[in-house]
């Protein structure tokens, strides 16, 4: 796996609807191992991997974008207040800090609390960035800014404030580069907007009508002090989701991953998430449907800045992909 991949990837800026820079950004990666590169209107980058022919019409799916926070109103005093863009939670915020796309940096901050325990609403936080008034504000309503944290590889322990989904765009690169021959037409769909709806998903398998989708994303651990019971944990490989609160895993395509893990010696554990889902609901709905799947990277403080993942398991999601996509897809 190419850390310096990762790394340019996780520290990139790309909140929900402005994943311009992440376009410019992968695009190298992919333009000597795709037989045709295009973007569509909603602004999905995709790569075309040509078939022998014999096979189907597989969409890979990892999206582009994180969640991040938009400007709503700007104060007397220069002090800006927002709203989220995608799974924000004000847990997370206090004294952490933003970026806007021109580089802008601002920290996060509440209003007065009646206690230390106390944790305001987002309608009680502002972003400081170190203006005097309205009149020398650098940013305005309406632009965006994503959490801008420094991505840190402590050994095969891998923390950054975008994991979700940019691991999975890392594992759908190295996944095309390393993928010499399939029998599938196989479209890889680095999306935009899923963090808001899967709604780039939804637009390219609108358009590409897969017969097979893959998505490609994060999934939460059971692993930590007191968390929520569930049967994925970091370091015992890529999971297989059999089902989210958006879809049910196709059973066929489910039981073709297990295998193919199986046959190649890739750990592998299956994932049911109560609360969330991915890309995959998307296509498996879009237009005639599709048997779709995912292949889930364990990560632990999902939707915080210390987002975290093993490369082992980042790793074997690649091979395992790899293995799904060079080889016959019988459902």
């Amino acid at each position: 796996m190419n850390i310096e991949l990762v790394k340019q990837l996780v520290e990139g800026y790309g909140p929900s609807g402005f994943e311009d820079h992440m376009r410019d950004i992968i695009r190298p990666f992919i333009e000597d191992y795709a037989d045709e590169i295009s973007v569509d209107t909603m602004g999905n980058l995709i790569a075309r991997k040509e078939g022998d022919g014999s096979g189907l019409k597989v969409m890979v799916a990892a999206h582009m974008d994180e969640i991040g926070v938009m400007v709503t109103h700007i104060t007397e005093k220069g002090f800006l207040r927002f709203t989220n863009i995608g799974g924000v939670f004000p847990v997370t915020l206090a004294g952490n800090r933003v970026q806007f796309a021109d580089g802008t940096m601002g920290v996060v901050y509440s209003e007065k609390r009646e206690s230390r325990t106390e944790v305001h609403g987002l309608d009680k936080h502002y972003i400081d960035v170190g203006a005097t008034g309205r009149d020398d504000c650098p940013v305005s309503v309406g632009d965006a800014a994503g959490f801008y944290r420094s991505f840190r590889a402590q050994d095969d322990f891998l923390v950054a404030k975008s994991m979700d989904d940019r691991i999975g765009c890392v594992v759908a690169i190295e996944a095309l580069q390393r993928l010499e021959s399939t029998p599938h037409d196989v479209y890889f769909v680095f999306s935009v907007q899923e963090e808001v709806g899967t709604r780039g998903a939804e637009a390219a398998a609108n358009g590409l009508e897969p017969d097979v989708g893959i998505a490609i994303d994060v999934t939460t651990t059971g692993d930590t002090p007191e968390a929520a019971t569930m049967a994925v944990e970091l370091r015992a490989g890529p999971a297989i989701k059999v089902r989210d609160a958006g879809m049910i895993a196709h059973t066929g395509l489910v039981r073709l991953m297990r295998r193919r893990a199986e046959e190649a010696g890739i750990p592998y554990q299956l994932e049911v998430l109560e609360g969330g889902s991915t890309d995959a609901r998307s296509i498996q709905i879009a237009g005639p449907g599709a048997a779709a799947g995912v292949i889930s990277i364990p990560t632990r403080y999902v939707h915080t800045v210390s987002e975290t993942v093993d490369s082992g398991d980042v790793e074997n999601s690649i091979k395992l992909l790899v293995e799904v996509l060079s080889k016959p897809i019988e459902l």
